[in-house]
């Protein structure tokens, strides 16, 4: 499968709290889409948060978000990693 990392812009102020809980959220769906996320980082200042994922495609992770009610607003494939 894919590597993906995919960008939130809008989530100023989160907590940790929040991210644990969004996170939780795509973990209890991703199955249904065949996606695995495996990290989430956040900046509450920008409002910036970053997942890491395995997926077969970006749509999977771009609909699992969607459903939880974050829509990520890029999704990137990591295609080089060291």
């Amino acid at each position: 499968m894919a590597k993906f990392m995919d960008v939130h812009t809008s989530m100023t102020g989160v907590s940790a709290e929040d991210l644990k809980a969004a996170h939780q959220a795509d973990l209890d769906i991703q199955g249904e889409e065949g996606v695995d996320f495996q990290q989430a980082w956040a900046d509450p200042t920008t409002g910036h948060v970053f997942c890491l994922s395995e997926a077969p495609n970006a749509e999977a992770v771009r609909r699992i978000h969607e459903r939880t009610g974050h829509p990520a607003d890029q999704i990137h494939e990591i295609t080089i990693t060291v």
